[in-house]
């Protein structure tokens, strides 16, 4: 009888420890994607910050070749 209650607590305990593993490794997996979530939420707004720079930039680039044909023009020049 004592043999069959020490081989449920050894098996218990074994499988109350792998129960804790696999809990803790799933909490470490779970706490490294929303972490990363973060960094990929960040990285989008970089990313749309960066796009509309090079739209005002473009926009600038058009001013300015605007000018300058129109200043060409007044001097006679022509492409």
């Amino acid at each position: 009888m004592l043999s069959i209650i020490a081989v449920s607590i050894v098996f218990g305990s074994l499988i109350a420890l792998a129960t804790l593993i696999c809990g803790t490794v799933l909490i470490i997996v779970k706490t490294r994607k929303s972490s990363q979530g973060a960094t990929d939420s960040e990285e989008a707004r970089m990313i749309q910050e960066i796009y509309q720079g090079l739209e005002r930039m473009e926009q600038r680039i058009e001013s300015l070749e605007t000018i300058l044909t129109e200043g060409q023009e007044k001097d006679g020049y022509k492409k």
